[in-house]
């Protein structure tokens, strides 16, 4: 008997294109995943629009959302990573969110569940 022999049988089935499988899926059952519980920028925007009848940007939820993130994760004590996503120019300018669209966004944010 050698021990680098090795046999391998294999049964191959050939199924037909029209062949179908039935699939019932309750989405009751699932669980939800973090995608799923969280607004887009579109959604965040219209509730804010409808609810304090501000008009806000991408850029505005964008920094009021990593304010947020940045906060918690302080208060867990993780480190934050460095920003790889800077200014081309040294004398760029970014406009900052005011206070009340903060405000807006902040409540539009634990309206969706994003932030407690």
């Amino acid at each position: 008997m050698n021990p680098t022999h090795v046999e391998t049988v294999v049964l191959l089935s050939q199924q037909k294109p029209s062949d179908r499988i039935a699939v019932d899926l309750d989405l009751d059952e699932l669980d939800v995943t973090s995608a799923e519980t969280k607004a887009t920028y579109a959604e965040i925007k219209d509730h804010v629009l409808k609810e304090h009848g501000l008009k806000v940007s991408n850029l505005y939820i964008s920094q009021v959302k990593n304010a947020s993130k940045s906060a918690c994760v302080r208060k867990c004590g993780l480190e934050v990573g460095e920003n790889y996503n800077l200014a081309k120019s040294e004398d760029a300018k970014q406009p900052n969110c005011p206070e009340e669209k903060k405000k807006a966004i902040r409540d539009a944010l634990k309206h969706f569940g994003m932030v407690s």
